[in-house]
């Protein structure tokens, strides 16, 4: 039950996370594969399941589905917006590959305002997302690094 609990709370923290809300799932996420490395494989696709629907906030957000304006607390500064837009056109769609960055938020509004195919921008955030947490959790492990 405890660890019921906590997967939730670790798919709720990557969800949130996924967002321009400032907030942080790796502690979280460590935390559990170091208390439960048996499991790690579940902690991994949960974290990554709410991270990738995070980022699917984000691109419905670009795309105007919220079709709300969000309180100025919760909006993208405009620099980092244009920093991410130019980035994007830069690079295209691999630039979703950074998505795992802290800019990378921002990324995936872009590719909501610029009308990613949601298939392929699905792809590339669930392996940005679930790369950054299979590194670290091999880390903690010792299996690499």
């Amino acid at each position: 039950m405890i660890f019921g609990s906590a997967l939730l709370g670790l798919f709720l923290a990557a969800f949130v996370a996924a967002t321009p809300v400032p907030f942080q799932s790796e502690i979280i996420f460590g935390g559990m594969v170091v208390a439960e490395p048996a499991r790690f494989w579940l902690i991994l696709a949960v974290a990554s399941v709410g991270n990738v629907l995070g980022s699917c906030v984000n691109y419905a957000i670009g795309r105007g589905l919220a079709g709300l304006t969000p309180p100025p607390r919760f909006r993208i500064p405009e620099a980092a917006m244009a920093r991410a837009e130019e980035w994007f056109r830069r690079w295209g769609v691999w630039s979703l590959l950074l998505s795992w960055l802290p800019l990378g938020d921002v990324l995936t509004v872009v590719a909501g305002v610029l009308k990613t195919p949601v298939w392929l921008f699905a792809a590339l955030v669930t392996v940005a997302k679930t790369g950054r947490y299979l590194v670290l959790g091999l880390i903690l492990l010792g299996v690499i690094g």
